[in-house]
């Protein structure tokens, strides 16, 4: 059974939601938990398990390049989910996009659940695994390309194929960063979930935000809960399938 102090920030959430036009929702791993991907920065995420390398060494632009092998071997483990399903937190923002309430959703995630849910306007701000590109011809490949190829995936023109995410020492996608900070300042109010705002640039975007509300809802602190207008220390999806559209 829901707690008081749990029901009374579910109703001033609804509320928040309710008396809004324009809301975007800023995203981390923490949405994606509750479909059994793991976070990266929990205690039992992906940065506390033990491999040869660490996961952030690994998943480098100068270790892809230079350890190919190995680099596909992790990310085949550990960055790939096909029967990864959306769950409340996917399927709720989905619904209040269709209803005309949420104008984005900016994702630091590379999963591609948003989409399977039904969101449109989605800004991948780190790629998607979902996407890979041979780095000679340019020709694309799925992500089951990726999982069920053995050694360095290579394009039928003898290529590597590069997954299309940003690796550490990559530059975000400049335009996706510019229509990011476009649609946050334009918001009368930013939802933020499951980011523990570690991040940047990505974390950096709230800066751009100048609306009436900011809600922050995630299990562990960060660094602008005291700029928050409402603060829910809960699971995403559990607190945004109580939302009413």
């Amino acid at each position: 059974m829901m707690n008081t102090r749990s029901s009374d920030e579910v109703q001033k959430l609804q509320e928040l939601i309710d008396q809004s036009k324009r809301i975007v929702f800023f995203g981390g791993a923490g949405v994606s938990t509750e479909s059994g991907i793991p976070d990266f920065r929990s205690t039992d995420g992906l940065y506390n398990q033990k491999y040869d390398y660490p996961p952030e060494v690994i998943l480098s632009h100068t270790f892809y390049e230079n350890h190919p092998e190995e680099f596909f071997r992790f990310y085949r483990d550990k960055m790939i989910y096909p029967d990864a399903r959306p769950n409340a937190a996917h399927l709720k923002l989905a619904r209040l996009e269709a209803a005309g309430r949420l104008t984005a959703v900016i994702t630091q995630n590379i999963d591609g659940l948003h989409q399977k849910a039904g969101s449109k306007k989605v800004l991948e701000l780190h790629g998607s695994v979902l996407r890979n590109y041979c780095g000679r011809c340019g020709k694309a490949y799925d992500e089951l390309f990726i999982l069920h190829s053995t050694g360095v995936p290579l394009c039928t023109c003898g290529g590597r194929i590069k997954p299309d995410v940003v690796l550490y020492e990559e530059s975000l996608d400049s335009s996706t960063l510019q229509e990011s900070m476009s649609q946050i300042s334009a918001a009368d109010l930013l939802i933020i979930g499951g980011t523990s705002l570690a991040v940047y640039p990505a974390a950096g975007l709230i800066d751009y935000f100048n609306g009436k509300d900011l809600v922050l809802i995630n299990k562990s602190a960060t660094p602008q809960d005291g700029r928050a207008s409402l603060l829910i220390k809960d699971s995403i999806g559990q607190t945004l399938d109580q939302i009413r559209v």
